[in-house]
């Protein structure tokens, strides 16, 4: 069963890839082309990202009936939770103070993202948003580890205005098994995935249309 777990996942994956277009942005941050303001943008929504979706991911472990998929859940809510010291320092190495964060005025098109893994989370089946989550976490870890090391290469950034994205960047076999064994016995109740396919699509779409939001901003 792990197999046909696996297989699922790499196949809704291999089905998102090109959908809705191409991220804009990471290539400008890898390149060194994206100016502060943009970096600055990304740290202030990211801050209200992440508070989102520590949220949605601490009502979904509630609402999952099979054990492993509550435990996926509640670690990557934790997970959440550490990021969210880290992306202070990545705001701070941008030049923001908290009071800049707080005071910044988010935007349509890159908060449409945690309101829809919102929407999973409270009007949703915790089996499609698990499919929907997973089918996304491999492309943000790869963007991840392209800003971290750009960070780092085009911008003067220290490791703990890189920590955000060092971690999420970071390999994890825990998680990884984690997520395997969730899915897993997600299918072995009967449950089929078309119900989450458009979830997985609407959920990548939602990703890119943040990138390419903060990639036109002047």
């Amino acid at each position: 069963m792990t197999k046909d777990a696996k297989h699922l996942l790499e196949r809704v994956r291999e089905e998102l890839k090109g959908e809705g277009g191409t991220n804009r942005l990471v290539p400008l941050i890898a390149s060194g082309e994206a100016p502060l303001a943009t970096l600055q943008a990304l740290a202030a929504e990211e801050h209200r990202i992440v508070q989102s979706d520590w949220r949605a991911f601490l009502t979904l472990a509630a609402q999952s009936p099979v054990p492993a998929q509550r435990e996926f859940f509640a670690t990557v809510a934790g997970g959440e939770g550490l990021a969210l010291a880290k992306l202070a320092d990545f705001a701070a190495a941008c030049g923001l103070t908290p009071d800049d964060v707080a005071e910044y005025r988010p935007l349509p098109g890159c908060q449409a993202y945690p309101s829809y893994v919102a929407r999973l989370a409270l009007d949703g089946n915790p089996h499609d948003a698990l499919l929907a989550i997973l089918a996304n976490f491999a492309e943000w870890g790869g963007y991840c580890a392209t800003i971290a090391a750009a960070l780092r290469e085009h911008y003067g950034f220290d490791d703990a205005g890189c920590a955000f994205f060092d971690f999420f960047a970071e390999p994890s076999p825990e998680l990884d098994a984690l997520s395997l064994r969730a899915l897993t016995d997600v299918l072995a109740t009967g449950w089929t995935p078309d119900s989450a396919l458009p979830a997985a699509r609407l959920l990548h779409s939602y990703e890119l249309m943040f990138w390419n939001t903060l990639a036109d901003l002047p």
